[in-house]
């Protein structure tokens, strides 16, 4: 999924400049609203993370959590940044496809 030009149309912001080094990545919505941000430390995270992304799981992993958590300690260079906004893209297209799949099929 990560090929499809969808994944280049990012729904998140990283909007902190800072050092983008990885500590213990977490998640806190945002009032009233399916999205929220993700922080990689105490000052730096993806805004406008839709929820379903974060706590989506694939085989036993989340991956929107695995990805970032991989990664404590070391810093997130430019195009890793760009690599997890694909990734929540992914995510949340999956989830969106799955969900319509089950209205389709009458379990939704």
């Amino acid at each position: 999924m990560l090929e499809s030009p969808i994944v280049e149309q990012y729904i998140t912001q990283y909007p902190i400049d800072g050092d983008n080094v990885v500590g213990k990545p977490r998640f806190i919505s945002a009032p009233l609203n399916d999205r929220g941000k993700v922080y990689i430390n105490d000052s730096q995270y993806f805004d406008n993370v839709p929820q379903v992304a974060w706590e989506f799981y694939i085989g036993g992993y989340q991956p929107a959590q695995k990805w970032l958590k991989d990664r404590k300690g070391r810093p997130l260079e430019v195009d890793d940044i760009f690599h997890y906004q694909k990734i929540i893209v992914a995510l949340s297209e999956t989830a969106r496809i799955m969900e319509e799949i089950d209205i389709v099929e009458g379990n939704g």
